[in-house]
């Protein structure tokens, strides 16, 4: 059992976890009268779950091999995330089978080993991507192909289960629909498309929206875009990537203001020059021109800059928890309540740093991450 500000996400309050079998067994409010492990004033909440990181450190998801795996899958749970999608950009068509298949032999070693934060499946951002390519290689873009999509998704049962696809790239929606039929969470992003077509999209099945105000129509008042209908339309849950870099703290807080199923994600990229531990970070991966080519700030630091901006605990905890799980559907965790899945993370109070995790019910031990 575990005694500590308990975030369900709630209002933290003192109060205890007891964890047994990987499940979580009760919460309460109150000290326990009964023995437990005493966290002081740590702050208990579900495990993180990233819905979009393309890597960590100099590890890439596209090309990951096993050791890699598992190097990024611990530094992963030492910053609290116990279940993610690893996510791979515009390639080749000729490329997804490899990567696929590496991302589904990764998430049978992670069910086999202990402690392993959860590999819930692919999410493919492109290629089928629109007028906002953003990083994505142009060349490699190219409008929806139905009967390959069919073929790799049959190829590996349960593997994708995000593919942001731009509207534009996807006349008459065949694509969305199938995939939304198929079980995947269709994504919307990297597009120029007008309003009314982002809300005929979310018609045809798309349910998310790939890193809110980042390669997109802009909010403009007489056509509010991609923006304006992520924010508009309940139906969607945006995404945003608050590091800080990449989105406005002004932004940030309206947006959060206005959608209560908003999501956070980490959108970290893999750098071939990653600093070592304890030394000072990029701000964010740039391209040469210096554009943007994807974050550095994990989703715990996420949480602690959108704290900082003066949103409750809270709610930055269920942006990164709760929302995700709802995204794809799981209902046995993002929420430390009777019956889940025991992913808790204990946050210091004061820094939000990530002291202490428990995956499955088993404690880790937090050391230096990549």
């Amino acid at each position: 059992m575990l005694s500590a500000v308990v975030c369900t996400p709630c209002v933290p309050r003192v109060g205890w976890v007891a964890l047994s079998d990987g499940i979580i067994q009760d919460v309460g409010t109150g000290r326990p009268s009964w023995r437990a492990i005493d966290l002081g004033d740590r702050i208990l909440t579900p495990g993180l779950i990233d819905l979009q990181i393309n890597g960590i450190g100099d590890i890439d998801f596209a090309s990951a091999g096993s050791e890699d795996w598992l190097h990024a899958c611990t530094s992963l749970t030492s910053r609290g995330v116990t279940s993610f999608c690893p996510t791979v950009v515009s390639a080749p068509l000729s490329a997804y089978d490899g990567m696929l298949t590496s991302i589904a032999a990764a998430q049978r070693e992670a069910e086999a080993r202990p402690s392993s934060p959860t590999i819930v499946g692919a999410h493919l951002e492109g290629p089928f991507l629109g007028g906002a390519p953003g990083a994505h290689r142009p060349e490699l873009l190219q409008t929806a192909d139905v009967d390959w999509l069919v073929r790799l998704v049959d190829a590996h049962p349960g593997v994708v289960r995000i593919v942001t696809i731009s509207p534009e790239a996807d006349p008459g929606f065949a694509a969305i629909q199938w995939l939304h039929e198929a079980g995947a969470v269709v994504a919307l992003g990297h597009s120029e498309a007008t309003y009314d077509v982002v809300i005929a999209a979310a018609d045809a099945g798309a349910s998310l929206v790939t890193h809110l105000f980042n390669g997109m129509s802009p909010l403009h008042h007489r056509e509010p875009g991609m923006t304006g209908a992520a924010l508009d339309d309940d139906r969607l849950t945006p995404t945003l990537i608050a590091d800080l870099v990449h989105v406005h703290a002004a932004a940030l807080r309206l947006a959060i203001a206005r959608k209560p199923n908003i999501a956070l994600v980490s959108d970290v990229v893999a750098s071939p020059h990653a600093s070592p531990p304890g030394s000072p970070q990029p701000d964010a991966i740039r391209l040469p021109d210096g554009r943007l080519a994807g974050a550095t700030a994990l989703l715990d630091r996420a949480v602690a800059n959108v704290i900082s901006l003066g949103i409750p605990i809270e709610r930055a905890i269920a942006m990164a928890s709760t929302v995700p799980a709802a995204v794809l559907g799981l209902t046995d965790r993002g929420c430390l309540v009777a019956g889940a899945r025991a992913d808790v993370v204990a946050f210091d109070a004061t820094t939000m740093a990530v002291r202490d995790v428990w995956v499955g019910g088993d404690q880790i031990v937090v050391g230096d991450p990549i």
